[in-house]
Order: C-alpha cells, then structure tokens, then sequence
C-alpha cells in the first residue's frame, strides 16, 4: 500500500487535532474562514491550510 490511498488519506487528516477541532465546528454551522479562525491560536490563512477546496463560506 502507497498511503495514497483515499482512506489513508482521509484517516491522515483527521489525525489533526486542529481539522478535526475545525471540522466539529463546521458541523454545528457554516463559517467564514474568519469566523473558524477566531477559535484558534493560528491566522486565518492557516486554517484556510486545513481546508484548501473550501469557498469563503464553509459548510
């Protein structure tokens, strides 16, 4: 196995506590990019790190 595979992959990013910290937020409601950002110690830019294909409004 490569790890490529998709569920290597999607297992290797909800081994971040941040994604996953991101993503429990997101299922309670959208947000802005800047809306998520003000939960964590880390720019906004950065979270748009973790969630790369997102438009502005995530949900």
């Amino acid at each position: 196995m490569t790890g490529k595979d998709p569920l290597s992959l999607i297992f290797a990013a909800l081994a971040d506590p941040t994604r996953r910290d991101i993503l429990t937020r997101l299922s309670q409601a959208p947000a802005t990019v800047g809306d998520v950002s003000k939960h964590f110690d880390i720019s906004a830019p950065a979270i748009s790190q973790h969630a790369p294909e997102t438009p502005s409004t995530i949900s």
